[in-house]
């Protein structure tokens, strides 16, 4: 299905609560929103279809705490590549992507050319990943590593004001 064309500037101060409300708890029946919103059932329906429609809403998840399944460890990889041409990027990041490892992959400027970030149970399974998955992907260069010592913010909601 193609998505509609849509700009931030199409989006008014009740599609921006719509959305805050909806970062917020996803589940929120339509009744629900409608009485925040101040509105009824079917303009508030009409609006997340069109943002759905439109592409401003992606996807719907559920955040799992990491600590209940077993996840302890977070890393935040910086990998430098040997070549940089367009097929050789275009590669790694294909590569990358099927990593269930790797949470997030950033193409960045600077001493790097990519951040990732990885979750794995312990320090030997992130061994294990750097040595038998990362090292394996063709045209890494470099890899230097840095572990999360503890949380201090961590969050899935875009402010939209």
């Amino acid at each position: 299905m193609k998505k509609e064309k849509f700009s931030s500037a199409q989006l008014d101060n009740t599609d921006k609560k719509l959305l805050a409300l909806l970062q917020k708890d996803a589940k929120m029946t339509t009744k629900q929103l409608a009485y925040h919103l101040n509105l009824s059932i079917t303009p508030v329906f009409e609006r997340i279809k069109r943002l759905e429609r439109t592409g401003v809403i992606e996807k719907y998840v559920a955040i799992i705490n990491k600590e209940k399944v077993g996840k302890e460890l977070i890393a935040f990889c910086n990998v430098s590549l040997k070549e940089h041409s367009h097929d050789v990027i275009r590669d790694f990041e294909a590569s990358i992507s099927q990593l269930p490892e790797v949470m997030e992959c950033h193409h960045i400027a600077g001493q790097f050319d990519y951040t990732l970030k990885v979750i794995t149970e312990n320090m030997e399974t992130y061994h294990h990943f750097v040595y038998n998955k990362l090292s394996s992907v063709n045209n890494v260069g470099n890899v230097q590593s840095s572990f999360v010592m503890r949380e201090i913010k961590t969050g899935t909601e875009l402010h939209l004001d």
